[in-house]
């Protein structure tokens, strides 16, 4: 009877001890939404290409990827953030593409109390760090960075009035807010503010009135193909002055799509477009030269865009974050998402795609001018510009 009693503890000792290895060997789900289709699909694409190369492991855990399309869409945006942490009980979001649906999904993971990495350009997305945005962290330069990057472009080159013609939408206005504000202190005046949707097919009216203003430069301040638009009316109705563009277009298809229309247009961008021009000692260099040679080997030599790179530095990030939460709780738990949080708010000195991150209770972006480069697009390439 003993001995039969002994099993049985035995066998309740050996359970309990099974139970606890699989709970210590509990997977760490990634949700992820991204805009693969619609007007920011040009964006999307090769974030969620990046998804792929991102590891399967983590400090001896398995990685889940689970990846859903917002179509570009901010409703779906908010509805796939929701399933995601209902349904598959994500421990974090990465997403979304674009900055309205990375703003309409706040409530949501603040709701679920999960950590939350945008590849949103708009530091509204983090900015201020409250109650609810301590949730939340994103991989892409603030507006602010390039911006100032842009306006110090122009006055050198001797620019004193700007157009701008910018998304009617939270990437329109905060870019607008930015470049106003960075104009007024190098003393560039803005002669005409314009604003059109992405999905509209003409500009005509808002291209005349930037025209009849006779800015000495337009700034567009759009994302993906959709930018191309208002540069490609201005060129046929004879503008001859300078173009800039944001960072939100910085990939091929851009290119593609603006051909000679986009040709001499200056830009700041991550400083993984032009990885290989790069100096010897850039701080960047050695990660996003190790970026894109992993994604040209699955996509194809001359594809990798910054955009991709935003999610490749999510990714870094977690790889960062994940080892220390792990000290403090399991995967799949209240405890394991707070956990993750303090850990991403706590990342310092990592070298991504982008730059060198370093955040902060009072920073969720951590970049500094490490982080962006003044670009020129010449002959249908990407040019580094000292």
């Amino acid at each position: 009877m003993k001995l039969k009693n002994l099993t049985k503890k035995s066998l309740l000792v050996l359970a309990l001890g099974a139970s606890l290895v699989a709970a210590a060997r509990a997977d760490i789900n990634v949700g992820v939404t991204v805009s693969a289709t619609g007007p920011a699909a040009s964006l999307g694409i090769p974030e969620k290409n990046t998804i792929g190369l991102m590891p399967s492991t983590i400090a001896g855990q398995k990685i889940n990827y689970i990846v859903l399309d917002d179509a570009s869409d901010t409703t779906a945006a908010v509805s796939n953030t929701r399933k995601l942490i209902s349904e598959h009980k994500v421990d974090v979001v990465i997403g979304s593409t674009v900055t309205p649906n990375s703003l309409a999904m706040i409530d949501a993971v603040v709701e679920g109390s999960t950590p939350m990495i945008s590849m949103a350009a708009s530091a509204r997305i983090v900015e201020p760090v409250d109650n609810k945005k301590r949730w939340v962290f994103k991989t892409p330069q603030n507006d602010i960075m390039m911006a100032l990057a842009i306006v110090q472009h122009m006055a050198a080159a001797g620019v004193k009035t700007a157009g701008f013609i910018g998304f009617a939408d939270a990437y329109g206005e905060g870019w607008f807010a930015e470049f106003s504000k960075i104009a007024a202190i190098k003393g560039v005046q803005i002669a005409a503010s314009e604003r059109y949707n992405r999905t509209d097919t003409s500009v005509t009216g808002q291209v005349l009135k930037v025209l009849a203003a006779k800015p000495d430069a337009v700034l567009i301040g759009g994302s993906g193909t959709p930018a191309v638009l208002p540069q490609k009316t201005l060129k046929e109705r004879g503008y001859t002055g300078k173009f800039y563009q944001t960072h939100g277009v910085a990939n091929n298809d851009f290119l593609r799509v603006g051909g000679k229309d986009v040709e001499g247009t200056f830009l700041p961008a991550g400083p993984v477009l032009v990885a290989t021009q790069l100096p010897a000692d850039h701080p960047a260099r050695k990660s996003a030269l190790d970026y894109t040679a992993k994604y040209e080997a699955a996509f194809g030599k001359g594809n990798v865009s910054t955009f991709g790179g935003h999610a490749w530095d999510a990714g870094l990030l977690l790889q960062a974050a994940v080892p220390v939460a792990l000290k403090k709780a399991q995967p799949g738990t209240p405890a394991f998402r707070a956990a993750l949080r303090d850990a991403l708010e706590g990342v310092k000195e990592l070298p991504g795609a982008h730059g060198v991150f370093t955040m902060s209770p009072t920073d969720h972006l951590g970049l500094d001018q490490r982080a962006r480069v003044m670009v020129k697009i010449e002959k249908g390439a990407w040019k580094f510009q000292p």
